[in-house]
């Protein structure tokens, strides 16, 4: 196969279907949000479980949605997937002035700071303002720190950012003595909060962190669930020691 042909290929595939597939032809941007959402969280999936086949699966899927909705907008005269790539072809060269100007720059740092003040000379009324409102809680606090931080909104080392998760948990305990569930929500979200930043401080994507966690309780409970079968239990007639036992077997076995 000439690779090089590929994106023409897929391009001349998707008019075929658009033109001749009932259910291709019913599509618009809003019946295809959903799905797009869905293909997003199978691409995260892939990366997580660094599955490499999988990963160019799901990176294909991706791809496919984005020439679809660029169909539709050839289709409304909105736009077309050339006028896509080339969009995203200018922006690139216009917010890395260190590769295709005369900028200096000595780290990533700089790169993520000179990022935010081409957005805002772009016409970006907040530093804020990127920051998708449906992302999900915790990528969206990770994405408003790491925003802030490009003007210098930031704790000066991580010793300082521990201090603030302690202070946090420490009014979340407060707040539950008082009873008053408002605040506590409240006060739990700021220890949410707290706690994504250190994450950050510390290197760490504390979406991957929590989700690898979720997995690995998958794999554990599934364990309990398979040796009660075993040996003929009911989990909803076994003590929490029993599933506890059942629990440490699973993570001596990994």
């Amino acid at each position: 196969m000439e690779y090089s042909k590929s994106i023409e290929r897929l391009r001349n595939i998707m008019d075929e279907l658009r033109e001749q597939c009932p259910w291709d032809k019913k599509q618009t941007i809003q019946t295809l949000r959903p799905q797009t959402l869905e293909e997003v969280y199978e691409l995260t999936d892939a990366i997580t479980d660094n599955d490499w086949i999988g990963l160019k699966e799901e990176l294909g899927d991706v791809l496919l949605h984005i020439v679809f909705y660029s169909r539709i907008g050839a289709e409304q005269e909105r736009f077309t997937l050339d006028d896509v790539i080339e969009g995203v072809c200018n922006k690139l060269v216009a917010r890395h002035p260190h590769i295709y100007s005369n900028v200096k720059v000595d780290d990533d740092e700089q790169v993520k700071q000179n990022w935010e003040r081409i957005k805002m000379k772009e016409g970006k009324k907040s530093v804020l303002s990127g920051v998708p409102k449906s992302l999900p809680a915790i990528i969206k606090a990770l994405r408003l720190q790491d925003k802030t931080k490009q003007v210098g909104f930031e704790w000066d080392d991580v010793a300082q950012v521990k201090e603030k998760v302690d202070e946090e948990i420490q009014e979340l305990y407060s707040a539950v003595a008082t009873g008053e569930q408002n605040k506590i929500e409240d006060e739990f979200g700021d220890v949410l909060f707290a706690l994504v930043n250190y994450a950050r401080y510390l290197d760490i994507d504390p979406e991957n962190a929590l989700e690898r966690t979720n997995k690995k309780f998958i794999k554990r409970f599934s364990y309990i669930e398979a040796k009660a079968r075993e040996a003929g239990k009911d989990l909803q007639h076994m003590t929490l020691e029993e599933m506890d036992e059942l629990w440490n077997q699973a993570k001596e076995s990994e």
